[in-house]
């Protein structure tokens, strides 16, 4: 297997998005009302060869991101992109020998406009959708919540992605993706409340493609909640499950956003451990279990 980083442009969002400041309201508030912003930030998708074919981890952003609904107040105060079409999932993924029939399988680990905006490259793939973050993005409620139901393809018919193999590690629910079971889905709420990450076991390390769980490896290391995460409990359990499974298995983790996180795939760095608080040590502790790690027959 071989992971590739597909950077689809940059994103700079506020510093209070990145890491919260104050709880409840006030925490999701300060994006609009914060004058900081972060320095631009990478835009990544990730495409893992496999032999039961390519699969893309989210599409990125596409260039119709630097044309928002100016009536959302989120697109309008705490959010801006730069991207052109050549810097697209699409084109990126040619660019390294990967047409958009190779893709077998996408797999998005939410739906907010920096993840489906590729979307529309890959007619001809299954799109793997949790089932609750669909609904949550549909529709009405879906665009007030600051998704963009409106920009999906017309042929945009994605499969429920249900998360109902059991625990894998410390994490509650999961889904084996292919035949050797070495692709996994994992249940990460917390960013929105049916966030999925995948974890690719290669050898004795694993690869986590962590979407939006956090930002950044340190916003993670350092139990760092964002300032868009509905329910910050939920969000602290997902970073200290992150935490737990590092210390497990030698991992190289990769959000969507972090500058550091290709240079660290072509590196193979992997996290360095952290001590987690007693609280949340006895959180994870009480359901964790390590993964059992499945190997391709020879």
């Amino acid at each position: 297997m071989r992971v590739h980083a597909i950077q689809t442009g940059r994103v700079k969002i506020k510093a209070s998005q990145v890491v919260g400041r104050g709880h409840g309201l006030m925490r999701q508030f300060g994006p609009l009302i914060d004058s900081e912003w972060s320095a631009w930030l990478p835009t990544f998708a990730y495409a893992i060869e496999h032999r039961d074919g390519v699969i893309l981890v989210d599409t990125g952003a596409s260039a119709a991101a630097k044309s928002l609904p100016r009536w959302h107040p989120y697109f309008r105060f705490a959010v801006r992109f730069d991207i052109e079409p050549d810097e697209e999932a699409g084109p990126q993924l040619r660019a390294i020998g990967i047409g958009s029939g190779d893709v077998r399988r996408v797999v998005m680990t939410h739906l907010h406009i920096d993840h489906d905006g590729g979307l529309e490259a890959f007619p001809n793939s299954e799109i793997l959708v949790s089932p609750g973050e669909l609904q949550r993005a549909s529709g009405l409620a879906g665009r007030m919540r600051g998704y963009l139901p409106q920009r999906w393809p017309k042929a945009f018919n994605p499969k429920p992605l249900v998360l109902d193999a059991g625990a894998y590690g410390p994490f509650a629910r999961s889904k084996r993706l292919t035949g050797d079971g070495a692709i996994v889905a994992v249940s990460t709420p917390g960013h929105t409340p049916d966030h999925l990450s995948v974890v690719v076991e290669d050898g004795d390390k694993a690869v986590f493609i962590a979407g939006d769980a956090s930002y950044s490896e340190a916003t993670m290391l350092a139990g760092a909640i964002d300032g868009v995460s509905d329910d910050e409990g939920q969000a602290a359990a997902t970073l200290a499950a992150i935490q737990t499974f590092a210390a497990s298995t030698p991992t190289i983790y990769l959000p969507a956003h972090d500058p550091d996180a290709a240079r660290r795939l072509a590196e193979g760095r992997t996290t360095p451990s952290v001590e987690l608080s007693p609280a949340l040590r006895q959180h994870v502790g009480s359901t964790f279990r390590r993964p059992e790690r499945r190997r391709a027959a020879p």
